[in-house]
């Protein structure tokens, strides 16, 4: 029997969620994870959108969470003496492996366009083509409540682009700058303020320059 998440999860149990789910599909041999391994996954600097840094203590207050709501467990076992976590996403949601492929890069990379879904799910389940991914987004929005939902269509784009619902409804579309944009935009403002400083400077010494000039002609007539 599906079940509703009671509240929605904050970037954290989004990350650890995913997390979670990706290394179950792609890495079974080491899955459930440890706590180390699991803060590993989250912080991993490929395949993430944000990337993040989380700490023990983040990574243990997300697991709380999700235990709170049933998406995830510590499955302890006699072969291990490390406690080890795992996602239950299968037994609240019922997922197919197609739908859990595309909720797990959804939650681990934010909103993205069909085409952009098809080729990082890849690892997790291969799709013949686009169709087949939009069919399985169609089935995700159609749920009751849906779990996903496509956004309006950023300006100067072509494409729409499709979010999870587990944080709840997501943000109106805001352009913002990418890290190396903001840091090239803040060169030229440096670059602009030295130029003008530089041309000020100059300034003040031609006005310097005449002042004196000024003395000295008068200077003649005394």
């Amino acid at each position: 029997m599906i079940r509703n998440v009671s509240t929605v999860l904050n970037a954290a149990e989004v990350r650890v969620l995913g997390s979670l789910v990706e290394k179950e599909i792609t890495t079974p041999e080491y899955y459930p994870l440890s706590l180390h391994a699991l803060i590993n996954a989250c912080n991993q600097k490929s395949n993430r959108d944000p990337l993040m840094n989380l700490d023990e203590n983040e990574v243990r207050e997300a697991l709380r969470a999700l235990n709170d709501q049933a998406l995830a467990r510590s499955s302890n076992s006699s072969e291990s003496r490390v406690s080890k976590y795992e996602h239950r996403l299968q037994e609240v949601f019922n997922f197919n492996r197609h739908e859990m492929a595309i909720l797990c890069v959804l939650l681990l990379r934010g909103p993205q366009t069909s085409g952009e879904l098809r080729g990082r799910a890849e690892r997790m389940h291969r799709f013949d083509d686009l169709s087949e991914v939009q069919s399985t987004l169609q089935h995700l929005m159609k749920r009751e409540p849906p779990v996903v939902k496509i956004l309006p269509r950023q300006p100067g784009t072509k494409e729409a682009r499709y979010a999870h619902l587990l944080s709840g409804n997501p943000e109106p579309f805001q352009q913002q700058s990418s890290p190396k944009a903001a840091a090239t935009h803040n060169l030229e403002d440096h670059e602009r303020i030295a130029r003008l400083e530089n041309d000020l400077r100059g300034l003040q010494e031609e006005v310097s320059d005449l002042k004196q000039q000024l003395l000295d002609f008068r200077k003649q007539f005394q």
